[in-house]
């Protein structure tokens, strides 16, 4: 069902100031708006933490991607760098954004993903969209939290949203391949936003798989809060993982089996921003949505 046009589209990197794949990409867009201009609607760019990105950090003071939470917004108390910059961005777009796209990088080998909000097969534009970028790409990923994240996200700003990861890519560095993937990546959903708001068809895959998050793991720890082992090396991202399979490894080289009986997908595999917050990776269920094309009139893509 078509509900209502999508008017302003925004670009945003540097959410994280150290992950530089969206920076570099923003930055390409504002020299070439061209490059991510359509006939139905307009398309905005920006950087939401160039202090950070100066100093090559994550962020300033905090974390400026749990900012967003209406009542954080409206605490003249939280006066910090990132607060700061979180309610001059809401100011500013949090009436005029239909859709946002907020890129990210991550050092796990997350490939291609998509974070989607728990709940987005509800919504006919997000979850057709995201069978759309399965299908024009295979190795796109599809992940969403058990429980609803938006609340306190950048993205939180816009009507509607998804946000981009791509990794493995260490931080504060660049890589050539993941930035022309994303970068089409970011063509096929403003390709597809534009067909949406001319009510034109695309042909779309049935059914999606979707990897939603369920449990963090931390890393094994002594009294002291210190590693006493690290990730194992046959543990991989999006992988089945059942009962008995190694999952950490000691200093020692002893190895530290699975022990749930349910088998759950590993995704975020050590993760280096996650570390100080006790997640060595996130354990997933795997789900199959099944899509629907309902708003689209003819057949022309």
């Amino acid at each position: 069902m078509f509900t209502k046009q999508i008017d302003r589209v925004a670009i945003v990197g540097s959410t994280h100031g150290n992950e530089l794949l969206g920076i570099y990409l923003v930055k390409k867009y504002q020299l070439d708006p061209e490059l991510v201009k359509r006939t139905t609607f307009e398309t905005i760019t920006f950087l939401a933490n160039p202090r950070a990105f100066k100093l090559g950090t994550r962020y300033v003071d905090k974390d400026l991607n749990r900012c967003f939470h209406k009542e954080d917004l409206a605490n003249s108390k939280l006066n910090s760098y990132e607060d700061l910059r979180a309610k001059e961005i809401n100011n500013f777009y949090s009436d005029n954004l239909d859709f946002l796209i907020d890129i990210h990088s991550t050092t796990s080998n997350a490939g291609i993903m998509i974070i989607l909000e728990k709940g987005f097969e509800k919504d006919p534009l997000i979850l057709n969209l995201s069978a759309y970028l399965v299908q024009v790409n295979p190795l796109v990923r599809l992940f969403c939290w058990s429980k609803t994240q938006l609340k306190n996200r950048l993205r939180s700003v816009a009507r509607k949203s998804i946000a981009i990861e791509i990794g493995a890519i260490a931080h504060g560095t660049l890589n050539a391949e993941y930035f022309q993937q994303t970068e089409q990546l970011i063509q096929n959903i403003l390709d597809f936003l534009n067909c949406y708001n001319q009510k034109l068809a695309i042909p779309i895959i049935s059914d999606i798989e979707v990897f939603e998050g369920q449990q963090l793991r931390d890393y094994p720890r002594d009294r002291h809060g210190e590693l006493t082992a690290m990730i194992h090396p046959e543990l991989e991202d999006y992988k089945a993982l059942n009962f008995g399979d190694p999952i950490f490894m000691t200093f020692e080289g002893q190895t530290i089996a699975y022990q749930n009986t349910s088998t759950f997908y590993p995704v975020f595999i050590g993760e280096a921003s996650y570390q100080k917050k006790k997640i060595a990776f996130v354990l997933c269920s795997k789900q199959i949505i099944q899509t629907r094309v309902d708003y689209f009139a003819d057949d022309r893509l």
